[in-house]
């Protein structure tokens, strides 16, 4: 039965509901009214009250320095995901940008000194060159998580900070990553502002200046640029450098679930080849080993540094986009293009010191052009199954890489020159580099497949698992005879991590990864390769660890490791500039202890101490009987023993000081053999700086590097390229914000 309106409001119901409302209408009003003169009488009234003003504040984040202090606290290079350190299965040292300032870094070699389980090494003068847990690399250097790999040098005028990650890597970043990376996590723009001029002159004439400079445009486009220019003398007689630089970038935020940062650099570099002092004769027994040459000697060149120009121009360009969806998908797309045009020759110490005070010389003149082209797309999902938590990432990894190299010599069969030289006057005035030796072409196709699972079971267990597959197609070319090798690797790098977490500030883990290193690229510029040598190393790491955040500053690592290395193509003893041979195996066991923060809010640190010990597995026999690599030999370049520390104290608001000791022990300065095992004696060095903050603009610091002027080796690259220490030296920086 259908109702009027009006019928329905005659009834009890309704006018009982009206009576109501009127009432409450009334209530309400009285109320009002009586607050109101409440107010009123209070403003009115002789005596006022008055509160206390509160206020509420925040620091806001600094997005053009994301870490502060000396203990960054998250990290994406091992996961690639933004991943808590002390939760992240794997010895991870992430030098921030406050140290790369205080001990006024310059280059790769310089930033690990105080990285426990990481060696520098010479890299014959023209590139970077580390040694992971025993093992050599120039090619595991990566920007923003994508490959870097030309042998040159590179700068920190536009990095924030650097990771370095120790053990196979695989599964973050696919080829190589074997026994350790480099990631650079470069400088972007954002909306904190930044004006910043640095100027440094030091001893041996070292003039260096940088610049970076960042605005907003509005809410949402940012800009930054970053430069540099160095021209720099040296302790060792005419080694000098020259190098330019410059990066921009801009980042563009639509809303607040889109980023997009673009960015170039151009960078050239321009320095002498220096490959050090060679080593002098001594019997080959274990009771007295070959030792360097003079190394109290410290600026005597060999060869001739006029002859020995290396050159390197950098043009890159780099893009990534951010998307966080509204469901719980989020994904990144990077790109990088690279083109690395590099040169250098040289001159150089070809063998030992004779016994009547002789040396003789090698020469070549190595050109390589690459092209890198890579594409990286990471998505990564938050899920739930019960109770327990899943960050699921799947990715995929496409890159193309063309090189061309070619190699003049004196002969096309050696690099060796016959001229017979003083060592007390050890300058060649001239040598050939007539003969086309070796003219390759490599072309290289990626694509890779990762899927990785990060879970939390409980407030207490944690677990990562991954894999990754690595489709690797290699295509050499020997242009001189037409030949041609191609290859097609299919790799599989797993990695397994469990995380025990006791208390949510302590993180006890065990971890095993697998990585590959094929041949490829770098590896074929010096090395004649065949077809068993194309055959790609493999590396296992097995990793037992803890890591207590002790507060929100100051963090303790540890970790024991073992790291096995198969199939390993090194250079042959008995002509280590042309050859190679396959190793079958070593292996490398060791500790690593870190400490990075601030212990009070005066004094930081950060350092650590490793013992290790690195050796051959299997004797060698495929070479001839005065160059057989016997089972136990140590590895080249890695000591038993390394310790650094860094402390730096704030005595006030205006002034500061810092102490540094680095120390090693004995090390072969090549993998040694029956006839050749040289020796680079162990040594301690001590470093300090001083820093002065005259206003909230002006900063000026003193460091000093080798304060008690020791004499030492400081690395190699075989037994008869060894770099000399550098005596006591200093470098005065000013940083002027304006």
């Amino acid at each position: 039965m259908i109702q009027s309106a009006n019928a329905s409001e005659a009834t009890p119901n309704f006018q009982l509901k009206k009576l109501n409302n009127a009432l409450y209408n009334n209530i309400r009003f009285v109320v009002a009214s009586t607050l109101c003169s409440f107010i009123a009488n209070i403003a009115l009234a002789e005596d006022v009250i008055e509160l206390d003003t509160i206020t509420v504040s925040a620091k806001k984040d600094n997005d053009t320095k994301p870490v502060q202090g000396y203990n960054a606290k998250k990290s994406s290079a091992s996961t690639r995901t933004d991943t808590e350190l002390r939760d992240t299965p794997q010895s991870i040292t992430v030098i921030p940008q406050d140290l790369i300032q205080d001990q006024s870094i310059q280059s790769i070699s310089q930033a690990v000194q105080y990285v426990p389980g990481v060696q520098a090494a010479q890299g014959e003068g023209n590139r970077d060159a580390l040694i992971f847990r025993g093992n050599a690399t120039t090619g595991d250097f990566f920007l923003d998580g994508l490959r870097d790999d030309v042998q040159t040098y590179r700068d920190f005028y536009n990095i924030d900070r650097l990771e370095v990650l120790k053990g196979p890597n695989g599964m973050a970043f696919g080829r190589g990553g074997a026994g350790g990376a480099i990631n650079r996590v470069s400088k972007q723009a954002g909306w904190t502002p930044i004006s910043e001029l640095t100027a440094s002159y030091g001893a041996y004439n070292q003039k260096r200046i940088t610049g970076d400079y960042g605005q907003a445009f509005n809410d949402e486009i940012a800009f930054r640029v970053n430069a540099v220019y160095e021209n720099s003398d040296s302790y060792r007689d005419g080694v000098n450098l020259e190098r330019f630089g410059v990066t921009p970038t801009v980042t563009i935020r639509p809303d607040e679930n889109t980023k997009i940062i673009v960015g170039m650099e151009y960078f050239k570099d321009k320095r002498v080849a220096d490959r050090g002092v060679p080593s002098v004769n001594g019997p080959g027994n274990s009771t007295l080993k070959n030792r360097p040459y003079k190394i109290g000697d410290y600026d005597t060149f060999f060869g001739n540094a006029h002859l020995s120009p290396t050159e390197t121009e950098t043009v890159a360009f780099n893009a990534s986009i951010e998307h966080a969806f509204d469901n719980g998908i989020s994904v990144k797309n990077s790109t990088r293009y690279a083109n690395y045009n590099k040169y250098y020759q040289n001159v150089f110490a070809r063998n030992s010191v004779t016994n009547v005070g002789t040396v003789q010389f090698g020469a070549y003149l190595d050109e390589t052009d690459r092209e890198n082209i890579i594409n990286q797309t990471d998505l990564t999902y938050n899920a739930k199954t019960g109770s327990v938590e899943h960050k699921l990432l799947f990715g995929m990894e496409l890159a193309k890489q063309d090189t061309t190299s070619k190699r003049f010599q004196p002969t096309v069969g050696s690099t060796n020159i016959a001229t017979v030289v003083s060592a007390s006057n050890p300058y060649l005035p001239s040598a050939s580099f007539s003969a086309l030796a070796t003219n390759r072409k490599s072309d290289v196709s990626v694509a890779a497949f990762y899927l990785q699972d990060q879970i939390i079971f409980s407030p207490k267990w944690q677990a990562i698992v991954g894999l990754r597959n690595d489709n690797f197609d290699t295509d050499f070319t020997n242009l001189l005879d037409n030949t041609e090798i191609k290859v097609s690797d299919n790799l599989l790098s797993p990695r397994a991590g469990l995380i025990f977490k006791p208390v949510e500030a302590i993180s006890i883990y065990t971890n095993y990864s697998v990585s590959y290193v094929p041949r490829a690229g770098d590896q074929l510029t010096s090395l004649t390769p065949s077809n068993a040598s194309f055959k790609p190393e493999k590396f296992i790491n097995y990793e037992v660890g803890a890591k207590w955040d002790v507060n929100p500053s100051l963090a303790l690592t540890a970790a024991v490791y073992k790291l096995e290395r198969e199939n390993v193509l090194v250079a042959d003893p008995s002509n280590p500039g042309a050859n190679s041979i396959l190793v079958d195996g070593q292996e490398t066991k060791g500790i690593e202890l870190g400490v990075s923060g601030d212990i009070t809010d005066k004094w930081s640190v950060f350092g650590g101490v490793t013992f290790q010990k690195g050796e051959i597995t299997e004797t060698q026999a495929n070479t001839t009987a005065a160059n057989v690599i016997a089972k136990g030999a140590e590895l080249a370049q890695t000591p038993d023993r390394t310790l650094s520390l860094w402390n730096k104290y704030e005595i006030n608001d205006m002034w500061a000081v810092a102490l540094g000791v680095v120390s090693t022990s004995d090390r072969y300065a090549q993998l040694p053999t029956v006839s050749q095992s040289t020796i680079l004696p162990g040594y301690t060095r001590y470093d300090a700086a001083v820093f002065g903050k005259f206003s909230e603009k002006l900063r000026l610091q003193l460091n000093i590097e080798n304060i008690t002027n020791k004499e030492y080796a400081l690395f190699s690259h075989t037994n008869n390229n060894i770099t000399p220490g550098s005596p006591i030296t200093g470098r005065a920086t000013l940083i002027y914000n304006f």
